[in-house]
């Protein structure tokens, strides 16, 4: 069996899937290969926002960070926060994902985006999803995603 990389893909959570962490949820596959797999899950928020975030490691946020959300990563490392994020840059801590994203997790960014230059888009997770050599295949031939 060859081995085909997912990475920059979505992983959906398929009916199948009853594992209850990650229920209904999407994720943005940031690196596969025969090691493993990791990726951040983009649709689920969690109960603080940019500005409580930003607060938390002692980075000044402007006013209208209160209304920027913040999401749920996945369960692994859920007290970190990553930067999925366009344009790449060149940021302390990156993992490029395609031409134009990458997923940092380097404070250096952090403080760019209170200071509003780049990146533009972005989306703060804290916490993200990761599976060992050939779980993600596994889990795929069980019909527990779509992508």
């Amino acid at each position: 069996m060859t081995f085909s990389s997912l990475k920059n893909h979505l992983l959906i959570a398929m009916p199948a899937l009853h594992d209850g962490v990650f229920d209904r949820t999407v994720i943005v596959v940031c690196e596969h290969n025969a090691e493993g797999a990791m990726g951040v899950v983009i649709n689920r928020l969690v109960d603080i926002n940019m500005s409580d975030a930003l607060r938390a490691v002692d980075i000044q946020p402007s006013e209208e960070m209160i209304h920027r959300p913040v999401y749920w990563g996945g369960p692994i490392q859920p007290q970190h926060g990553f930067i999925l994020h366009s344009p790449r840059g060149e940021w302390l801590s990156s993992l490029e994902v395609n031409d134009d994203l990458a997923l940092t997790s380097s404070p250096d960014i952090l403080q760019a985006i209170a200071q509003h230059e780049e990146p533009q888009r972005y989306l703060l997770a804290l916490g993200y999803a990761g599976w060992g050599a050939q779980q993600l295949e596994a889990e795929l031939q069980d019909n527990a995603w779509l992508h």
